[in-house]
């Protein structure tokens, strides 16, 4: 704390406007023991809500991955199939040699 007011001379913290912030800064510590656990008490459910829709909104997201990573594998299986079904034609359609023996 001494390293921080070394140089700080008196009439630069009250011609900065400083006691103003030091009176608030001293109130407030003595505040802070009443006011952290009305703070806390009121700021607990809303961080359990904040909380609990982030599981929600995860979830959902889960699903919603899910389902079209399903959407993607079937499409993936059809163009599979389709590949197989043109090889397949497209060697049926090749000149074939036939050997007739008198």
């Amino acid at each position: 704390m001494d390293d921080i007011l070394k140089g700080v001379a008196l009439d630069e913290v009250i011609g900065s406007g400083g006691i103003p912030g030091a009176v608030v800064g001293i109130g407030a510590l003595l505040l802070a023991p009443v006011l952290i656990p009305v703070v806390a008490g009121a700021g607990k459910p809303v961080a359990k809500a904040v909380i609990k829709e982030g599981i929600k909104f995860y979830e959902k997201g889960k699903e919603s991955f899910a389902e079209v990573g399903e959407v993607f594998e079937d499409l993936i299986a059809e163009a599979k199939a389709e590949l197989a079904e043109d090889e397949t034609s497209s060697n049926n359609n090749q000149p074939q040699t036939i050997i007739v023996s008198d």
